[in-house]
């Protein structure tokens, strides 16, 4: 074994050959023409290492013939710790250093180049003096490439075998599969990356299971509940995007790519029985509800493939509330501005803005039980913006999507005054000019908030933004990246808003003077008065 202190640039001897040196595994064979072997036949060398992370100078080492060797002194002194029944020339694939306890190591160890295909891992706690056999569980012919402890729940071990990956919540008394929807495929060595498991497969690519966190808390107490929460991981303000596929390249045209995790706080629970009524609720640090879901089943709007992207189109988000596990992530936005049916931007857009770093509270209700769990959201990694600056950003978007859904209340007010009076002239035709004067005004103004002309995505080509869609482009413009909005962005927020409260209010005068004396007349012919009112929109979306 090597060590270096200088990144590579020179080596230090730290141990005497580990390996058996056998002249069966060191020899070529063939002949006598020609040899029959390239070298890569030949064996006899360390090929697992693994230093404790708690204790340093504590070394584990295994060699491809079948030993295992620990050093407490940074290879001053070695022994020879090999389990005894483990066999002569078995490969010593991989070793795993404790993470909760200095004399605690995990071996996974194969025989299938001698045709012995059983599965083999071991565990001691005492540096090697004793070890005990862990594969209750394995198929007796899946032999094991890897093991792992995870290092935040002692006990929680994860291991490969030629067709997939198991894991033991008992310090490997009992395995049980977890290869979930992967092929049955090596899998060669995996590796807990932070909150997630990340395997590397012979053959079918990198695989991730992302946030382990239940299983981390998983317990048969949980399962028995009627309704668990799981507490959740530290949520990052990132958006993670999705899967992907490149045009043109790869078999088909096309390559294809993982898909991401999902962006935001990520919710899991457990409901021991399918179909009760759940709702999510996401709260401040100060008590105050962001956002509820449920999971009542609701019909998003109909919305064409070419209109989706500018007319802003929800996605709208239900509570599962299936038997077991169930996960529910939370963007982190904030409610959206008002939208209305059929609704087109142009470079503008209605999302609400994404919470501060800092501490949250989600809330889950289900089967007469109310359940917390905090978590923090922390800010990307990647910008070093200061605290302040993401605050006065976020109290500026806050302003601009309050002044969109102001904006976009007053169109949906005005065409359901527009409708009751067309309700009205049908009962009474003898106001008909006097109740399509006051729909002109009403439109008139309606058309200076936003861009009636509208019927399809490419028309504002055609016919310019109004009001709304002008204000609501400053939420993607100042809410591109974290950061203090700019100056423009505040004066082009403050002029818009100005423009607007011309509009409202030149509304606000035809109500009380055009609609006052429609109102008179259809009160003297004993019909019912319209009445301004806002809509309430017909789905809770994302």
């Amino acid at each position: 074994l090597f060590k270096t202190t200088t990144e590579g640039e020179s080596w230090t001897i730290i141990s005497p050959p580990l390996a058996r040196r056998d002249p069966k595994t060191m020899g070529a064979s063939g002949g006598p023409i020609t040899k029959d072997q390239t070298g890569v036949e030949t064996y006899g060398v360390i090929f697992a290492l693994s230093e404790s992370p708690i204790t340093p100078g504590l070394i584990w080492a295994g060699t491809d013939d079948g030993l295992v060797w620990v050093t407490r002194n940074g290879g001053v002194n070695w022994t020879n710790v090999t389990p005894p029944d483990i066999g002569d020339f078995t490969r010593v694939s991989m070793i795993d250093a404790g993470h909760f306890n200095a004399g605690t190591a995990y071996v996974a160890a194969n025989r299938f180049q001698q045709d012995d295909f059983a599965p083999i891992l071991y565990k001691t706690a005492d540096y090697g003096k004793t070890w005990t056999k862990i594969v209750t569980g394995i198929p007796a012919e899946e032999f094991t490439r890897a093991i792992r402890e995870d290092p935040k729940r002692a006990g929680l071990l994860f291991a490969s075998t030629e067709k997939g990956v198991w894991v033991t919540f008992d310090d490997g008394g009992h395995w049980q599969s977890l290869r979930r929807n992967m092929p049955s495929v090596p899998v060669h060595d995996l590796v807990v990356k932070d909150n997630d498991l990340v395997l590397g497969t012979h053959g079918r690519s990198f695989w991730i299971m992302d946030d382990i966190a239940p299983l981390r808390q998983l317990a048969a107490s949980v399962t028995a509940k009627a309704v668990h929460l799981y507490k959740p991981s530290d949520a990052y303000r990132i958006d993670w995007g999705g899967g992907f596929q490149i045009p043109g390249a790869g078999y088909g045209g096309a390559t294809p790519t993982g898909q991401n995790p999902p962006s935001g706080a990520v919710i899991y629970y457990h409901l021991r029985d399918a179909n009760a009524r759940v709702t999510i609720e996401f709260l401040d640090a100060k008590g105050n509800l962001i956002k509820s879901y449920t999971s009542d089943s609701v019909a998003a709007p109909a919305v064409t493939a070419g209109d989706a992207g500018r007319r802003g189109a929800p996605r709208v988000l239900r509570a599962p509330n299936k038997a077991g596990l169930n996960q529910f992530s939370w963007n982190l936005r904030y409610p959206d501005a008002t939208r209305f049916d059929g609704m087109i931007f142009w470079a503008g857009n209605v999302t609400g803005p994404l919470a501060l770093p800092g501490t949250y509270t989600v809330k889950l209700i289900a089967n007469g039980e109310s359940l917390v769990q905090t978590f923090t959201v922390k800010a990307d990694p990647r910008w070093k913006v200061p605290m302040a600056d993401l605050v006065a950003q976020f109290d500026f978007l806050i302003q601009v999507r309050d002044r969109v859904s102001e904006a976009n209340d007053a169109v949906i007010t005005a065409r359901d005054v527009k409708v009751q009076v067309e309700e009205r002239l049908k009962q009474a035709p003898q106001l008909g000019d006097q109740g399509t004067a006051l729909n002109g005004k009403v439109t008139s103004v309606e058309g200076e908030i936003y861009q009636i002309k509208n019927q399809s995505s490419q028309d504002p080509l055609n016919y310019p933004i109004k009001l709304n869609n002008k204000i609501a482009a400053l939420l993607g413009m100042a809410g591109s990246s974290p950061g203090r909005p700019p100056v423009q962005a505040q004066q082009v927020f403050k002029e818009l808003s100005g423009k607007l409260e011309v509009q409202t209010k030149r509304m606000d005068k035809v109500y009380a003077e055009d609609l006052k004396a429609f109102n008179e007349q259809l009160k003297k012919l004993g019909l019912p008065e319209v009445t301004p009112k806002k809509k309430t929109p017909k789905v809770a979306a994302d």
